[in-house]
């Protein structure tokens, strides 16, 4: 009745605007069907292309939107922004994420084919092991998580952003815990990145109460608009006449640095980095390439709409706190690693001092900032999942060859894999012809451009001192003597293609970097503000 009477109009949706979003979900949701309702030999024969279906639907209807969305602007009543960087960031996303998949479905089979393998008793008994797998719970869980994922930059009001935060993180406390080998090391994992993923996301709820408590709204233009006139409006009675009043700075202040440690908890900056190396060790290593790439592109990217939309008018407030952060994330996530002697560890640190690079970008405040960032995502991103990829094809008879150790002599045993796993390796620290050369100039021009020459300088500095452990792992790899019992390298169809196109996406944005350069530069343009 009240709708029919118009008091409270229906809400619109744009449909076709949130159909990528929709699409990922709606595929979560037939895979926990089919978890339901299949029988134990039919769920991974199911489960596994559907996933890829939903994900490759989901990324072509994205690329349709990019080239036909002409005008940008905000949908879902306001709580979704339609621009260039939610579909850079979107697409980004979505290539990530299959890119992980190949890993998750080939690791899914390979487990339980090593387990029959190693487990006496009869062919019978084998078979019992590897008929329909388990964990097949892994395709919608992760399916939610990119859901998401892709949700989270585009949000564009602290709630939806809230929820997208949730939806991203419970899935992946989940996944962190599906180690089949080393299950205590994955369940602490899981537990240390609930228990801290938890207190993060409180203080990002508590962050959306003083923000709304200030500006009235938890609309980011709202916001922005009361930074710039300070005045908010607060209604005053039902028949919602309203009236201008001051607003209060202090709820500003303490809402943005509660803010901003929701935020930096989920790009693991200095000091809320302390669940990386921990969950990142103890998570399945498909699981991981997923957090260290796609997570970390959703997460950076909410950070900028935050920043550069809602706070963008009191940037000389908040950029001496980022500069602090940046400054020891860099440091501390290259020195730190030095000391590293597992591979994923190292890695993790690797992703902290990625992050502080990724603030340095952010920092520059400026479009060729938002356009540097964005081309460092897709390029770090790609290079992150192919470095993990190899990780899980070096195996000894207790699983991944984790230990620094069990490298040794690997460029003597096979040369190929040492190979393309150094050429990553140099990608991290940024050697020139390769993606990581290019991202690191680019967000270091867009820095020096900003003002920021001082950070820059410690940029340069980090980034010489990380290049120390990514070369002592070649020198590892080439120039010491395999041990008798080393590890052997185990190829299996999905993974050699995540390295493939990993290696390609990082030799291409290398060699020829400007194609994304320019998409990148026309999605920082596009940014929705109002």
């Amino acid at each position: 009745m009240i709708l029919a009477s118009g008091d409270i109009p229906a809400p619109h949706l744009e449909y076709g605007q949130l159909a990528p979003m929709l699409i990922v979900f709606g595929t979560a949701i037939v895979g926990v069907l089919v978890e339901a309702f299949a029988s134990r030999e039919w769920r991974s024969p199911i489960q596994v292309p559907l996933a890829f279906a939903g994900l490759g639907a989901a990324f072509v209807w994205t690329v349709i939107m990019a080239v036909n969305e002409k005008t940008f602007h905000v949908a879902a009543e306001g709580a979704i922004a339609v621009d260039g960087p939610t579909f850079f960031l979107q697409g980004t996303i979505l290539v990530l994420s299959l890119l992980s998949l190949l890993l998750i479905a080939d690791r899914h089979k390979d487990n339980f084919a090593a387990q029959a393998a190693a487990m006496p008793g009869t062919e019978a008994e084998a078979e019992s092991l590897t008929a329909g797998g388990a964990h097949t719970e892994i395709y919608p869980l992760s399916l939610f998580a990119v859901g998401g994922m892709l949700m989270f930059p585009a949000a564009n009001d602290l709630l939806t952003m809230f929820v997208a935060l949730e939806v991203m993180s419970l899935p992946l406390y989940l996944l962190c815990g599906l180690a089949r080998r080393r299950r205590l090391l994955s369940q602490e994992a899981a537990l240390k990145y609930f228990l801290l993923g938890s207190f993060s996301s409180a203080f990002f709820l508590f962050g959306v109460a003083m923000l709304y408590g200030y500006a009235g709204s938890v609309r980011l233009g709202d916001i922005a608009k009361v930074i710039q006139t300070g005045m908010t409006v607060v209604p005053t009675d039902v028949a919602g006449k309203v009236q201008p009043q001051d607003a209060n700075e202090v709820l500003l202040y303490v809402g943005v640095a509660l803010l901003a440690v929701g935020l930096l908890f989920k790009i693991g900056a200095v000091p809320f980095h302390s669940w990386k190396p921990d969950v990142y060790q103890g998570a399945p290593t498909p699981v991981t390439a997923l957090m260290a790439s796609g997570t970390l592109v959703a997460a950076v990217g909410a950070l900028m709409r935050v920043f550069y939309v809602a706070l963008e008018q009191m940037r000389w407030d908040w950029r001496p706190m980022m500069w602090a952060v940046a400054i020891i994330t860099m440091l501390v996530g290259a020195v730190v690693a030095i000391t590293q002697t597992d591979i994923k560890r190292l890695l993790a640190y690797s992703s902290v001092a990625h992050a502080g690079f990724l603030l340095t970008g952010i920092i520059a405040t400026s479009e060729a900032g938002l356009s540097a960032v964005l081309f460092y995502l897709a390029a770090y991103g790609a290079t992150t999942v192919g470095a993990f990829a190899v990780i899980t094809m070096v195996r000894d008879s207790g699983g991944e060859a984790g230990h620094l150790s069990r490298w040794a002599g690997l460029g003597k045993r096979s040369p190929m894999v040492a190979g393309i796993f150094a050429f990553f390796l140099l990608a991290f620290a940024g050697i020139p012809l390769t993606s990581g050369f290019t991202g690191k100039f680019a967000v270091f021009k867009a820095a020096l451009e900003g003002g920021a020459a001082p950070l820059v300088v410690v940029g340069v500095i980090s980034s010489a001192i990380a290049a120390f452990f990514y070369v002592r792992v070649i020198v590892v790899m080439f120039f010491s003597e395999p041990e008798p019992d080393g590890p052997t390298v185990v190829v299996a169809p999905g993974t050699a293609a995540a390295v493939a196109l990993g290696l390609t996406a990082t030799v291409i944005l290398g060699v020829l970097p400007q194609p994304l350069l320019d998409l990148a530069g026309q999605a920082a343009g596009q940014l929705f503000v109002r």
